[in-house]
């Protein structure tokens, strides 16, 4: 049973499948779209945190660091209590839609990204402070230049960002509502499929996703190593 679903699963990927088709890329538009929004705030908040000092600054930097762990239920169940209805974005009918997905992802991806960056932006800070100084670089001017000198560890920091937003099944589960077609991602459609005993389209969806992942740490690998070589 288990060998012939295996087989049936690698026929559907090889066969380029299109529900499996469907569902990866509509996954993959999804976990793209949340990290390049997530990014696009997380890195000068996080470069912003590295640089200036504030009242408040290590509570909020402690509050980013705990917001990492951030239960997909939970973040799933805020954007729940905004998007409906009742809630204060109600009117703009996001519930049940690849957006709403895509709020839920940025919410726990964000907090990844901006503590990242900020512990490697105060890295590399630490090493050219003085000679910034010298040159009569003001802090903000210093955020643009830090984050490109530190572009490919924070590559590497996005994929940490994508491989949390693609493997996520709760927060999608309860705002996306899995709905065929229409929010169907990987996570959730193996769940769902592995339930009514679909297992080659729960396996398909499976591989493909471990081949995703393996990738995402096969590309971060590669880009520390470049960066490690890069600071020796």
């Amino acid at each position: 049973m288990t060998d012939s679903a295996f087989s049936t699963a690698l026929a559907l990927i090889v066969g380029l499948d299109s529900d499996l088709l469907a569902i990866v890329t509509l996954s993959l538009r999804v976990s793209l779209t949340a990290v390049s929004i997530a990014a696009l705030i997380a890195f000068p908040l996080g470069a912003a945190l590295a640089l200036y000092r504030f009242p408040g600054r290590s509570m909020l930097i402690v509050t980013l660091n705990a917001l990492m762990g951030l239960p997909p239920v939970v973040a799933g169940l805020v954007v729940y209590l905004l998007l409906s209805r009742a809630g204060p974005l109600g009117t703009f009918g996001l519930l049940f839609t690849p957006s709403a997905m895509v709020v839920a992802q940025v919410i726990l991806v964000l907090p990844i990204l901006a503590a990242l960056t900020r512990q490697r932006i105060e890295e590399l800070h630490g090493e050219y402070a003085e000679q910034l100084a010298s040159m009569g670089v003001s802090r903000a001017r210093r955020i643009p230049t830090l984050l490109w000198d530190a572009r490919l560890a924070l590559i590497t920091v996005l994929l940490a960002g994508f491989g949390r937003a693609s493997a996520e099944v709760g927060a999608v589960m309860i705002v996306g509502g899995n709905i065929d077609g229409v929010t169907r991602v990987m996570t959730t459609a193996i769940v769902l499929e592995t339930s009514k005993g679909n297992l080659p389209l729960a396996l398909g969806l499976g591989i493909v996703l471990l081949v995703i992942v393996a990738l995402i740490t096969a590309i971060a690998h590669v880009l520390g190593e470049g960066t490690r070589r890069q600071l020796g």
